[in-house]
């Protein structure tokens, strides 16, 4: 499966429109302007207009579809574009160069902000070289040490993920550093209550396995020489880390090392939004985008 088959699935979803808090930055301009080439969405750009204008000039973007919404600050620029998405606006809410705390810090505001019932969470789907299918990893970002209770959330929130981009029962690979429940590592206790949760249908719409280390979980080859059999031993679609250090590790390996490619959400709020970073090519911009665009309809 490849990520520019995300392009051509966003296409089909007509009418989105995407807001950007804080859209004065080159980066992000063309990232916008590569969208609306492949008529993935339409914008409302927040932030210093004429900062904003001159990028668009400069890019030689049309403002056929954008909308150009002046504000004073980053903050106000946040808060401004949560607003849209919250009321109904826009469908996406993506983050410029505004910082990631005052992004989120609107994102969770209790007048105005996105929040629901579920835990927030990121998912990231990888097209990694040789692979045939997406490997999903959650949660690289936003939880640092989530207990079961959020796990099983983050779960959720990929698995719809997943759902929303074709892969209708995804395997839920829980990761730990071993295969076998030790009681002095709680991801290993975490992973088997998950995994019982699931076959007692409490986690419902996907297969979780675990503990499982890494190699087990991607491998078939690994899995059968350790002698691990089940659905989703070597056969994962979700990769579910322990912690953020874990999460944020393998994340960067899979861009820096494997040269994958990836497109990423925050789920969990009453819309997908985008939270991408400086160091993220626009390639990776345009496939979170896509991705989040595809998710309005999950």
């Amino acid at each position: 499966m490849k990520l520019e088959n995300l392009l051509f699935e966003a296409a089909k979803c007509d009418g989105k429109v995407v807001a950007v808090a804080s859209a004065e930055d080159e980066a992000v301009i063309e990232a916008v302007a590569e969208a609306i080439n492949r008529n993935l969405a339409h914008f409302i750009l927040f932030g210093k207009k004429e900062i904003i204008e001159t990028l668009l000039r400069e890019k030689n973007v049309s403002k056929d579809h954008i909308q150009i919404v002046q504000a004073r600050t980053k903050e106000q620029a946040a808060e401004l574009a949560v607003r849209a998405v919250r009321q109904n606006e826009a469908s996406v809410l993506m983050k410029g160069s505004v910082s990631t705390a005052m992004f989120l810090k609107a994102v969770l505001h209790k007048e105005y902000g996105l929040r629901t019932e579920k835990v927030l969470s990121h998912v990231a789907i990888f097209e990694v070289p040789e692979f045939q299918k997406f490997t999903i990893v959650t949660d690289a970002a936003i939880n640092v040490e989530p207990n079961l209770q959020q796990k099983e959330q983050i779960v959720v929130n990929a698995v719809e993920i997943a759902q929303a981009i074709g892969v209708e029962e995804p395997k839920v690979a829980v990761i730990a550093a071993v295969e076998v429940v030790n009681p002095a590592m709680q991801a290993t206790i975490d992973a088997a209550s998950l995994t019982l949760m699931n076959k007692r249908g409490q986690i419902r719409n996907c297969i979780i396995d675990g503990p499982l280390a890494l190699d087990n979980a991607i491998s078939s080859v690994a899995a059968k020489c350790k002698g691990i059999e089940n659905e989703v031993a070597g056969q994962a679609d979700i990769l579910l880390v322990p912690t953020i250090d874990v999460g944020n590790v393998l994340y960067k390996s899979l861009i820096y090392f494997a040269k994958a490619k990836v497109g990423a959400v925050i789920a969990g709020a009453k819309a997908p939004i985008v939270l991408t970073s400086r160091s993220d090519s626009p390639e990776s911009k345009l496939y979170s985008l896509a991705l989040a665009i595809c998710s309005t309809n999950k």
